[in-house]
């Protein structure tokens, strides 16, 4: 086991100035004023080692990151970084007082439940050596590991508990967790954890067990009555199993029909795609043939007429007298041999004529004669992919005829097999609950052996005398005989119970208990955190009209002056948080801060908008 040590309290935030205080090894003081922040930073302690509540001072407002720096057993540095409010705990191992943008080197969560997997508590217990330890958590001899807040509790005292009536060992007032303080402190004292034992149930949880079995025996009734067969859990694994091997049967098969489905489907899209190709094509190539044998009978018609033209045109002119059938020309303008001439230009015109219309026909007929050759290997292929379509259409149809009773015949398998494992998860809940009915029934209502649940006298007396040493030093007047009674789980003195005394003293003697309990431990090697915060320990400042002196001893400055001396020699590490001023000789050895408030000097905790930056 080793201890941890504080090294700095700090607050930061963009563009905030960061606030903060280091802690000595020794022993740290922060003094002042009233209202300048001092409990704020016991609070804060308390919050980054585990607490569940945030600080709130109005100062605060605008810090994004509260850092606690710790010195590990092995020497190393630790900074814990908390963000208000949050459950979240970055972990970084290196010594950090500035607002922090680098990646946490772990996060754990602050809080500890019985749940967690991975929390403040269980990392630090675990550097400090004791993971593992456990506690007791009820009279039943039920246990708990320890917890962070156990240790924290014990060792950092605000002021709002240093005062207060409840015991300096309890947590609150409620019953539930007086087994559990008192278990802490035993193992504070003894450095032995609480065993592992079977316990039963008390009267509380046999009347509880009751009330589960019979709403357990409603639950199974109700389930029972969704059963749909009177199979047992054997016989339906194994209707189970032969359905299983039809189901499979059917799959296979079905599979070869969804495949020869599936190719038959492929096939006739193809089909139709070429189809409707051929279908444009032989539009197109049908478009052709029709225009170009309009084309070829034009050209025919042409060479007819122009064979027409030369016949009529010899026969005209050579046997009409009177105008020239050709130019026009009267017969008294005409020369001699004018109708032979005229003739012969007339011929040679109408021939060259027939001539490049029979060429342009003779070079169409072979582009015809393709055209419908293309056509009828068109029309051919077309009908092909049309008869090819007409059987991939009777092979869809075929597989979807057999696949169909197939698919009605797997679906009836399949809903089969779906109300089977409807029953036999109706088996398995109602044997589950069965047997936790059974393990309730059977539990036995009290245990035969519980574990020691006392501090053995000569251990608690050797912490009474270092309580009893602890006050002789203070020089505490009326405190005669000082003891902690595990019994009534307070401490005593002067024959009196702490919960009965006056304020100041209250607080005198919480902060004794801590003290002498942090010596005891590190003395006797026993489980502590090594360091203790000590908020408002000595109250010497009463305001005379609100708050009197308490009825059985005024707290004089002689006390604070012990106090302070004796904290130098405080074997661990000590932060103490007071109104009151310490002697000369302590602000001169320890680590002091004194928070001012309106005075010169240090303001408080924070610094004020014109201090600083």
């Amino acid at each position: 086991m080793g201890d941890l040590r504080l090294i700095h309290l700090t607050y930061a935030g963009s563009g905030k100035p960061t606030a903060g205080v280091e802690f000595d090894p020794s022993l740290t003081v922060i003094y002042g004023a009233s209202d300048t922040g001092k409990s704020f930073v016991a609070e804060s302690i308390e919050y980054m080692l585990g607490g569940a509540h945030t600080p709130v001072v109005p100062e605060a407002e605008g810090y994004s990151q509260i850092l606690l720096g710790l010195r590990l057993p092995d020497g190393s540095p630790l900074t814990l970084l908390r963000a208000p409010d949050t459950n979240t705990v970055h972990v970084h191992r290196q010594d950090l007082r500035t607002l922090v943008t680098r990646p946490a080197d772990a996060k754990v969560t602050a809080i500890h439940t019985a749940s967690s997997r991975n929390s403040l508590s269980q990392f630090l217990l675990g550097e400090l050596g004791l993971a593992g330890l456990k506690i007791r958590k009820n009279e039943a001899g039920g246990t708990r590991g320890l917890a962070l807040n156990d240790l924290v509790h014990l060792s950092v005292v605000p002021e709002t508990r240093m005062v207060a009536s409840l015991s300096p060992v309890l947590h609150s007032s409620a019953s539930s967790g007086k087994t559990a303080a008192a278990s802490v402190m035993r193992l504070l004292l003894t450095g032995d954890g609480a065993p592992d034992v079977a316990t039963g149930p008390n009267a509380g949880q046999r009347r509880v067990n009751k009330g589960k079995i019979t709403l357990l025996d409603q639950i199974i009734l109700d389930l029972n009555g969704k059963l749909t067969t009177q199979e047992n859990v054997r016989e339906l694994r194994a209707r189970q199993a032969r359905l299983q091997a039809s189901i499979d049967e059917h799959s296979a098969t079905l599979r070869v029909m969804t495949d020869r489905h599936l190719d038959a489907v492929m096939t006739r899209m193809r089909m139709a795609e070429e189809r409707a190709t051929l279908e444009a094509r032989l539009a197109e190539v049908g478009d052709l043939v029709s225009r170009f044998v309009l084309l070829e009978a034009q050209y025919r018609s042409d060479l007819a007429r122009l064979d027409m033209v030369t016949e009529a045109g010899s026969i005209l002119g050579y046997f009409r007298m009177g105008t020239c059938v050709f130019c026009g020309a009267e017969p008294e303008h005409q020369d001699p041999g004018h109708r032979e001439h005229e003739t012969t230009r007339l011929h040679m015109a109408v021939q060259s004529e027939s001539a490049k219309t029979s060429a342009l026909l003779a070079d169409l007929l072979p582009t015809i004669a393709d055209l419908r050759t293309q056509f009828d290997e068109l029309n051919a292929r077309w009908a092909s992919v049309v008869e090819g379509a007409h059987r991939a259409d009777e092979q869809i149809a075929a597989a979807e005829q057999m696949s169909a009773p197939l698919r009605e015949r797997m679906e009836e398998t399949l809903r089969a097999r779906s109300a089977i494992e409807r029953n036999l998860d109706l088996h398995e809940r109602i044997d589950e609950l069965e047997e936790r009915r059974s393990r309730l029934d059977g539990e036995g209502a009290e245990s035969s052996h519980r574990p020691a649940d006392h501090v053995p006298n000569r251990v608690l007396s050797t912490f009474d005398d270092a309580l009893r040493r602890t006050l002789e030093a203070w020089k505490v007047p009326f405190v005669e005989f000082p003891e902690y009674d595990q019994y009534a789980m307070d401490v005593r003195a002067g024959g009196r119970r702490r919960a009965g005394r006056g304020k100041g003293i209250r607080s005198v003697l919480h902060s004794a208990f801590t003290t002498a309990l942090a010596r005891y431990c590190l003395a006797e090697s026993k489980p502590h955190p090594g360091f203790v915060v000590l908020d408002s320990p000595v109250v010497t400042f009463r305001d005379p009209i609100t708050e009197p002196v308490g009825e059985d001893v005024d707290l004089t400055s002689n006390v604070v002056d012990h106090f302070y001396r004796d904290m130098l020699d405080f074997p661990g590490q000590a932060v103490v948080i007071e109104n009151g001023d310490p002697p000369a000789d302590v602000l001169a050895q320890a680590r002091v801060y004194q928070f001012a408030g309106a005075g010169s000097g240090r303001s408080g905790f924070f610094p004020k908008p014109t201090d600083g930056d």
